[in-house]
C-alpha cells in the first residue's frame, strides 16, 4: 500500500501548528504564568495593599494579611482571588465562619475557582463536616479535567481525615 506524501505533509503541518499554539498559550499568556487559581495575575502589580497582603500571607502574618486584603477589597470587592485569600488568612486565624463567608463569595464570583473549592473543603474538614468537604471535592472533579493540584490536595486531606476518625 502506497502512502500519499501530500497527506502526510498536511498532517505534519497540522500537528506542528497545534504544538505552536499550545506553546504560545503556555509560555506567552500571563494567565498561564499565574498561580493555577489566580484569575487576575496582574492585581499585585496594580494594588500595593494586595501585593503586601500576599507577602504577609507568605510570611504567615495572618493579621496583617487580613488587614491589607480588607483594604484592597474596598477597591476590588468582586475579585474572587482576593476573597479566597481573605478566607485562607482568616482560616489560619481559626476564624472559620469568616473564612467560609469569603470562600463562598469567591465561588459565587467564580464558580470554577479551584483554590476556593479546595480551601473551603479543607475548612469543612476542620469543622468535621465531611459532607461539606465532599461537595467541594465533587466540584473539583467536575472542574479539573486534567490533573489538578487542588483536587489532589483536597482528596488527600479527606483521606487523612477519614484515617484520623477511624
Amino acid at each position: 500500500m502506497k502512502r500519499d506524501s501530500g497527506s502526510a505533509a498536511v498532517t505534519i503541518v497540522a500537528i506542528a501548528a497545534m504544538v505552536a499554539i499550545a506553546a504560545t498559550i503556555a509560555f506567552v499568556s500571563p494567565a498561564a504564568r499565574a498561580e493555577p487559581y489566580e484569575s487576575d495575575p496582574d492585581l499585585a502589580r496594580r494594588d500595593e495593599d494586595y501585593a503586601k497582603a500576599k507577602s504577609a500571607m507568605d510570611a504567615k502574618s495572618w493579621d496583617d494579611a487580613v488587614r491589607l486584603f480588607n483594604r484592597a477589597a474596598v477597591r476590588h470587592p468582586d475579585n474572587a482571588d482576593l476573597q479566597n485569600y481573605l478566607g485562607y488568612a482568616n482560616r489560619n486565624l481559626k476564624k472559620y465562619d469568616v473564612a467560609i463567608v469569603h470562600y463562598k463569595r469567591a465561588i459565587d464570583l467564580d464558580p470554577r475557582h479551584r483554590g476556593a473549592h479546595e480551601y473551603l473543603g479543607e475548612t469543612y474538614l476542620l469543622l468535621d463536616d465531611m459532607a461539606g468537604a465532599e461537595r467541594h471535592l465533587k466540584a473539583l472533579k467536575d472542574i479539573c479535567l486534567l490533573p489538578c493540584e487542588q483536587l489532589d490536595d483536597l482528596q488527600r486531606a479527606i483521606g487523612q481525615h477519614r484515617l484520623r476518625k477511624s
